[in-house]
């Protein structure tokens, strides 16, 4: 019985480092450009009122807040697409970092969005946000792999 609970684990295992890289990219992409379409049609993001107000700040309002909707839109379809396609994907990996860094910048700017109450119950805005680190820990093992680096596990720690 050990024997074949080993096998069907290592079979599983294999199946694993097979296909779980390219599965985070295509998930980590269907993300990016579902969330991303829906800032193409006004009102239909939930975060495009936080979108807005946090590119509103960063730009100094010198952006439209419709032109910085349709650019946070395309930015992040595009992201999307490569993460598919698998195609440049440190630049791909850049330009998530750099939305990300966008994304999480409400939590300084807008804290009474982001939580209930500071620091421990967060708002639906707030999980949106936070979730978020997810999405980068997924990018960085994907950028770890794009050069042919491989995924080593961690040493076993000695329990006494």
């Amino acid at each position: 019985m050990k024997l074949l609970f080993n096998e069907i684990d290592k079979l599983i295992t294999r199946l694993m480092a097979k296909f779980g890289i390219p599965l985070l990219r295509y998930s980590i992409g269907f993300i990016f450009i579902w969330f991303g379409a829906l800032k193409y049609f006004p009102g239909l993001s939930p975060a495009q009122e936080l979108a807005t107000s946090t590119i509103d700040l960063l730009t100094f309002g010198m952006i439209p807040l419709q032109v910085s909707l349709i650019m946070l839109a395309t930015l992040e379809v595009g992201i999307g697409l490569l993460m598919i396609t698998g195609k440049w994907i440190r630049l791909t990996i850049f330009l998530l970092l750099f939305q990300m860094a966008g994304t999480m910048t409400p939590i300084v700017l807008f804290p009474d969005l982001v939580f209930n109450i500071f620091p421990y119950s967060l708002t639906m805005e707030g999980q949106y946000i936070f979730k978020n680190f997810v999405v980068i820990s997924a990018a960085l093992v994907i950028g770890a792999t794009a050069r042919g680096g491989l995924l080593v596990p961690d040493p076993p720690k000695n329990v006494n």
